[in-house]
C-alpha cells in the first residue's frame, strides 16, 4: 500500500478503534478525543528499575506502579504516522516522524499509567505541538530508522545534547499475540492514560487504543545514554515488537 493510500486509510482506521473497548480497565471518557496517531516498528525494551530510584523522578501525586516487587523502565523506539487532531486530515510529511521515548509506570485515582522520563521525536512541528497541547518533555532529535535484512536500525541523538543518545538493531520473532489478563506483558503495554504536569499540577490525558498485538523480539541496544543516569540498568531487557498501534488520545485535564 502506497504513503499516500495509508493517509488516506488512517483516519477511518483510528476511529473505528472506538469499536472495541470491552478490554479497557474503564469506560471511555464521553467527551471528544482530540488527536489520533499511529505508531509503526515499535520496540518494547524493559528492565527491572530501582523503585527509590524512580520514585525520585516522579512528582507527588503520582504513586510508582509495581510489579514483582520492582519498578519497570522502558525505552520504545518507534515511527509515528498519520498524526492529526480531531476533524482534520493527516498531512503529509508533517504527520510523519521518529520517535524515542524513555517511560516508567505510575498510578493515580484507581488509573494505572505512563511518565515519560523522555521523550525525542525528529519532526519540529509535532515536537512543539505536543510541548503545547500535553505539556510533555519533548526534545528535538536526529533520528533514522531503516529495514535491512529483516532487521529495523534505529539511530537517535538529542540536538544540543549529543551524550543523549540510542543506537539500535531489532525484528520480532515467531507469532503475534495478546497479552494474557494479569500478565508482565499486560502491565507494560496495556495502559490507558498518560500522566503530565502543568505549571507544577499533575494533569491526566486518556489514550484508546485496541490490545496491543505484540511479537517477541531481539535487540543489539547500545549507547543507551537515553536513559537517566539516575536509572543505570542492568542485565537483559525483556523485548517486544508491535508492528502498529492505532490510539487516540484525550485533553489533558488536572487531577
Amino acid at each position: 500500500m502506497s504513503a499516500l493510500q495509508e493517509l488516506i486509510d488512517a483516519p477511518a482506521r483510528q476511529a473505528g478503534s472506538l469499536e472495541h473497548v470491552g478490554h479497557r480497565p474503564w469506560p471511555v471518557p464521553t467527551r471528544p478525543w482530540r488527536m489520533a496517531r499511529t505508531s509503526e516498528r515499535l520496540l518494547f525494551a524493559h528492565w527491572r528499575a530501582d523503585l527509590d530510584a524512580v520514585r525520585a523522578l516522579v512528582p507527588e501525586g503520582l504513586e510508582v506502579d509495581v510489579r514483582d516487587g520492582s519498578a519497570w523502565l522502558g525505552v520504545t523506539p518507534f515511527r509515528v504516522e498519520a498524526l492529526r487532531l480531531r476533524g482534520l486530515p493527516p498531512l503529509p510529511v508533517l504527520s510523519s516522524f521518529l520517535e524515542l521515548n524513555v517511560r516508567t509506570y505510575v498510578t493515580a485515582g484507581g488509573k494505572p499509567g505512563i511518565w515519560f522520563l523522555g521523550l525525542d521525536a525528529s519532526g519540529g512541528l509535532a515536537v512543539e505541538g505536543a510541548k503545547r497541547l500535553y505539556h510533555l518533555p519533548y526534545r528535538h532529535a536526529r533520528m533514522s530508522m531503516e529495514e535491512r535484512d529483516g532487521w529495523i536500525a534505529f539511530d537517535g541523538t538529542r540536538i544540543g545534547d549529543r551524550e543523549r543518545r540510542l543506537h539500535a538493531r531489532y525484528r520480532g520473532e515467531g507469532r503475534f499475540f495478546r497479552s494474557e489478563p494479569g500478565s508482565l506483558e499486560e502491565f507494560l503495554v496495556e495502559r490507558y492514560c498518560l500522566y503530565a504536569e502543568d505549571g507544577g499540577r499533575l494533569c491526566r490525558a486518556e489514550i484508546h487504543h485496541e490490545p496491543w498485538s505484540l511479537q517477541t523480539a531481539e535487540a543489539e541496544l547500545a549507547e543507551l545514554s537515553v536513559i537517566p543516569p539516575e536509572l543505570a540498568v542492568e542485565g537483559e531487557p525483556l523485548l517486544h515488537l508491535a508492528a502498529r498501534q492505532d490510539a487516540l488520545v484525550w485533553p489533558l485535564e488536572r487531577i
